[in-house]
């Protein structure tokens, strides 16, 4: 970040693509950015430049930009530049960008920037309609210090053989990420002691759980026990191209989509016959044009033809037309994907930070066009803001997406970006449109980084609404209706029946799985396609939910998250995350969790001790004594008394807690097999001895006192932020010793999921504790209640960063475990997910090519791309989404997408008979949870001349709303013979 701020970069050529680069640099937030362009706003522009507005038209296209893209971040210093640029002008930037330049000219730029010193890093790229090229010369050596931006991958070691090669074991606990040629340091090694020293050894034979090193430990000492093994990044030097050079050898080109893997060098050709075209005509092809296609074609044939090296062998003709038809629209699902791989790049040259495209990157979605023929007169302007669209898909889709009615779920950094997409493109943009967007969430100032619709003086407000604002400041055109419901089971009254049934296309915008699951059901009941995506940091993936020509979204799952067993975060840690997970968790119980039971006993005493005697477990007396300790007569009622809880808290965690751990399993312990108890992964720890005199010591205590004030509502005095101050209070503090109990239960067990086993003492202890509450009760004032403080990561002034990387930090240190700063504790414990605005523009342009097949229809599964990009590598890998599973019955087949639909208000009897007219025997009917016909029991025949939905709501007590115009039946059917047949879900409509 040091590096990107003091970057200089120019962005040349302000069409959309233009602008979507400027954005993410200014959200990246490098030194300046300068804009550069000499042309001025057509409309035509406004399909794909989100800051230009009509009353821009006819102005410079940079000086039009220049304030709105101040407004994103004002640390980054923006400015105009509207002259012809020249070598002087290009000499003050680190990075410039063109994406509006002949070849001649790039030419000349590129090797001026290529042979400067230091070299100036040069990226050319373009979008034309559906097709789009990069190119990146960052000079003759440049230095990656970083080239995947990964965490360095680590291992525990179990053993290290004698031998040479060495052989090393590790625990199997979590999977080696090692590969061969990768570069490791080991570290707290017993015995072998020599490994110790801090030089990288290279692996190899790498494999789940084991690898050799390129060492010869034969003379070594004997291994002992623990050690460390830690990926060691080396810098990597590449040497790139000037582009004159490498326009006639390219190299290998970056691959997106594996199924056309002979595109490149055709897409190579037909930018250069593209570049030749505007030379020799003064523009770009006319779309839909004959004369202009077929000199286009004889300009590529030529090129061809002299390219000796690189000829191809033949010129596909439809392909070369489609790209001179199109050639002129910087369309803006286009601009937004390679926005996104430029403006990374850019980032990438100034920072040293990930792999940089080495060194053509070109792309194509003609599978995006209409399944129908386009005609030319389909294709002609007509002086609208979607003319660059138009010319490009005509205008019977455009018709088509003004009219769609667009459901848009979370407005975050993905919606911010979707709903700048559907302004542009025109989607619910005409008065029988509509788009609906919804978000329960408010913007912090965490957001603005990559969620760019939102300013600083719209912290606090609603996001979806202010979302909605900007949106239509894009574009007024746009129809939308901002909510602030969250979508899920509890809001089917605000999204129901009617509401879904209205819709054309729904599109993800969130950051949760469960959120996602809960919309692919709906989408998937029903029948409505699903546009979904996510990023992770430089990761971005898209996914395609078609009904009946893909699977859904819950058709496959990730694994889930790797969660440490209790028993390792609460007494065997062995990383920083299982420190900072024990501290979150702390955290809570004490400040949040704990003043909340006490406001529970306190606000009806009788009801809470019903609850607690009624639960009579370990849990419940856990609960009680906390909420004891919060009330009984040492309650905090001064700061003093906030001091002196929190060094005896220290003393409780760091000290005590330790002593008694090492006394019930002492360092030579051994398990029952007679092996070593501590051995890796656990390591043994060291109990801390407080010092007035540790700074980090100190830390804790006034972080932990002052949030105890909080929760009790005790003034805080001036001086308590003072250290000074705090260590002569804290020095008069008496400290109970500590003297080790027999007996002690502390559970290893890794699969225990609770760390309290229930005692036959549990119940008495309750009524012992329920019965000093009650007089502990009657010392407090009129009215007591406690303040819960719920965790906030983004305020730096609240100390709640400062306690838990304190109780994290001081939990590392008795197990030798390296320390973190407050910033990276912020993100392991904040649960911060890595979010750039990079991957999320790509991510949504990529989906919005997919929009225009769906608004389209027609489409074969072929047709649809899902995605998976790693921006720091850089990685494209694009396929096909999977079709559904098929089931068949008879001459009947179905799929997940089916939903059997019965019309009519009919009997349990005469809906048995349909199943049987199916030749299907219908033995179990169920309405959610409630089982309303089986014919195992007998009294069930009584209900078969009732309808349906009357025995749902007598025996099943269904709630059957006014809007809802059917009823869900699950029903589980036999073939004739007696096989089960999994039939989809069955709709019977009553109303």
């Amino acid at each position: 970040m040091r590096r990107l701020f003091a970057s200089d970069v120019l962005v040349s050529g302000l069409n959309g693509l233009g602008a979507e680069i400027a954005k993410n640099l200014a959200l990246a937030g490098v030194k300046s950015v300068t804009i550069h362009d000499v042309k001025n706003v057509e409309m035509w522009d406004l399909s794909g430049n989100f800051f230009l507005s009509e009353d821009d038209i006819g102005k410079n296209r940079a000086a039009a930009c220049v304030a709105k893209l101040q407004e994103l971040n004002n640390a980054v210093l923006i400015s105009a530049l509207t002259e012809e640029l020249t070598m002087e002008h290009l000499s003050k930037f680190q990075a410039v960008v063109f994406t509006d330049i002949g070849l001649d000219k790039a030419y000349e730029f590129d090797d001026y920037c290529h042979n400067h010193q230091p070299p100036i890093s040069f990226i050319k790229s373009e979008v034309c309609g559906l097709f789009g090229s990069v190119f990146c010369d960052f000079g003759p050596k440049f230095t990656v210090l970083d080239v995947d931006g990964e965490d360095p991958h680590t291992g525990i070691i179990a053993s290290i053989s004698n031998d040479n090669p060495a052989l090393i074991s590790c625990v199997d606990d979590e999977r080696l990420e090692f590969q061969d040629g990768d570069l490791v340091v080991f570290s707290e090694v017993h015995g072998m002691t020599e490994l110790n020293d801090g030089k990288p050894r290279k692996v190899k034979n790498a494999r789940p759980f084991s690898f050799s090193i390129e060492e010869d430990t034969s003379n070594f000492g004997i291994y002992v026990k623990g050690g460390i093994v830690t990926q060691v990044k080396e810098p990597k030097v590449l040497c790139f191209k000037a582009l004159r050079d490498a326009m006639t050898d390219p190299g290998e080109f970056l691959l997106s989509d594996f199924s056309k893997f002979e595109r490149p060098p055709v897409l190579h050709l037909a930018f250069q016959a593209l570049d030749k075209f505007k030379k020799d005509h003064g523009r770009c092809p006319a779309a839909g044009c004959e004369e202009d296609a077929q000199s286009f074609l004889k300009i590529a044939a030529a090129i061809n033809e002299a390219s000796a090296d690189h000829k191809l062998d033949t010129i596909d003709e439809k392909l070369f037309r489609q790209f001179a038809s199109g050639s002129r629209a910087v369309l803006n699902p286009m601009a937004a994907m390679f926005g996104g791989i430029v403006g990374q790049e850019v980032v990438k040259a100034c920072s040293g930070k990930f792999h940089p495209l080495n060194q053509f990157f070109y792309f194509d979605s003609v599978e995006s066009l209409p399944t129908y023929p386009l005609e030319p007169q389909d294709l002609k302007p007509s002086n609208s803001r979607y003319d660059a669209q138009v010319s490009v898909f005509g205008s019977k889709l455009q018709k088509k997406m003004e009219e769609a009615n667009t459901f848009v779920v979370g407005s975050g950094a993905l919606g911010c970006e979707f709903l700048k997409n559907l302004a542009l493109m025109g989607v619910s943009c005409s008065s029988k449109g509509k788009l609906t967007i919804t978000d329960d969430d408010i913007i912090e100032k965490s957001n603005l980084s990559r969620q760019f619709l939102f300013r600083d003086w719209n912290i606090g407000q609603a996001k979806s609404t202010v979302a909605a604002t900007a949106a239509n400041a894009i574009n007024p055109g746009l129809h939308i209706d901002a909510l602030q419901n969250r979508a899920c089971p509890y809001t089917e009254n605000v999204f129901h029946d009617t509401f879904w049934e209205g819709l054309d296309v729904v599109i993800n915008a969130l950051d949760n799985v469960n959120a996602r699951m809960y919309m692919d059901m709906r989408c998937l009941y029903f029948q409505k396609p699903l546009l979904e995506s996510g990023t992770l940091g430089a990761k971005c993936n898209t996914q395609m939910v078609i009904p009946h020509l893909t699977e859904n979204y819950g058709a496959s799952r990730d694994p889930p998250e790797k969660q440490a067993p209790m028993c390792t975060v609460h007494s065997f840690p062995h990383n920083i995350d299982h420190c900072l997970t024990w501290a979150r968790s702390e955290f809570e119980g004490l400040l949040e969790k704990t003043p909340n039971e006490v406001n529970s006993f306190l606000s009806n005493p009788a009801q809470y001790a019903a609850a607690m005697r009624k639960a009579g477990d370990a849990q419940a007396r856990e609960l009680l004594e906390r909420v004891s300790e919060c009330l009984n007569k040492d309650r905090c009622s001064t700061f003093d008394d906030c001091i002196s809880w929190a060094r005896l808290k220290f003393e409780d965690y760091f000290s005590n807690r330790v002593k008694q751990l090492t006394f019930t399993f002492p360092e030579d312990a051994a398990t029952s097999m007679g092996a070593p108890f501590w051995s890796a992964p656990k390591r043994f720890p060291r109990a801390l001895q407080f010092s007035a005199a540790d700074q980090s010591h100190l830390n804790f205590i006034m972080s932990a006192s002052i949030l105890r004030a909080e929760s009790f509502g005790v003034a805080i005095p001036e001086w308590a932020k003072n250290t000074s101050k705090l260590a002569d209070v804290v020095q008069k503090i008496i400290v109970p010793t500590f003297e080790p109990k027999q007996g002690v239960n502390i559970v290893t067990d890794e699969k225990a999921s609770n760390l309290s086993s229930t005692s036959v003492d549990d119940v008495a202890v309750i009524e012992d504790l329920l019965a000093k509450l009650q007089e502990y009760a009657k010392r407090l004032p009129p009215g007591f209640q406690m303040k819960p403080i719920q965790f906030e990561k983004d305020d730096d002034t609240n100390f709640h960063m400062d306690l838990i990387s304190g109780l994290a930090n001081m939990r590392a240190r008795n197990y030798s475990i390296p320390e973190v700063d407050k910033l990276k504790a912020k993100f392991i414990a904040g649960r911060i997910i890595p979010a750039i605005a990079t991957s999320t523009a790509m991510a949504t342009g990529l989906v919005c090519l997919e929009l225009y097949k769906v608004m389209a229809g027609e489409h074969p599964v072929e047709d649809y791309r899902n995605t998976f990009a790693n921006l720091a590598l850089p990685l494209f890998s694009m396929a096909e989404p999977v079709p559904p599973k098929v089931m068949k019955h008879k001459e009947t087949s179905w799929t997940v997408w089916d939903r059997w639909s019965v019309q009519g208000n009919l009997t349990l009897a005469e809906l048995l008979q349909w199943f049987a007219d199916k030749g299907l025997t219908a033995y179990s009917i169920s309405c959610g949870t409630s089982l309303l016909y089986n014919n195992m029991f007998a009294r069930h025949k009584d209900r078969l001349p009732k309808k349906v939905v009357d025995v749902a709501r007598e025996v099943g007590k269904v709630d059957v709303p006014e809007y809802r115009r059917h009823l869900d039946i699950g029903v589980a059917c036999e073939d004739e013979d007696e096989n089960d047949v999994d039939i989809p879900l069955v709709s019977v409509y009553f109303r």
